[in-house]
């Protein structure tokens, strides 16, 4: 929670919200195929891609 008071310093609440978030998202699904062998899928690995490029865009227009 300390880095993303830090982080809010830098980034509007949203954005810092979103990659808060997204970041957790994309870690919970990898933690899922890795550990604990669940399918990865054509689609689940396009959408987690999806996912990572629009953090990296929201972080990139946010400065």
């Amino acid at each position: 929670m300390l880095l993303l008071i830090k982080v809010t310093q830098e980034l509007p609440i949203g954005t810092a919200y979103a990659v808060w978030t997204g970041i957790g998202a994309v870690g919970t699904v990898l933690i899922g195929i890795l550990i604990f062998k669940e399918p990865a899928t054509f689609w689940r690995l396009f959408f987690i891609t999806t996912l990572i490029i629009s953090i990296v865009g929201l972080k990139v227009v946010s400065h």
